[in-house]
């Protein structure tokens, strides 16, 4: 299994914020991911690019996981 790039978690937290399932996602100058569910929500530390391709198989796994329960 090959490492996700950097421009694969850019890609991904862009489509995560546009589409309002994190409020916010930035790269930090270290690498790591500084990622916000909601306004008011706590910051989460992602260590790289991995963590948050990660984060947003879980996101997909979630929204299909609610999807099928509610046909």
């Amino acid at each position: 299994m090959r490492t996700p790039t950097t421009a694969e978690a850019v890609a991904w937290a862009e489509v995560l914020v546009r589409h309002q399932l994190l409020h916010a996602a930035v790269l930090a100058p270290n690498g790591q991911w500084l990622t916000q569910d909601r306004p008011k929500s706590p910051v989460r530390v992602l260590d790289g690019p991995a963590a948050m391709v990660e984060l947003a198989a879980e996101i997909q796994h979630r929204i299909r996981t609610t999807e099928n329960r509610t046909r």
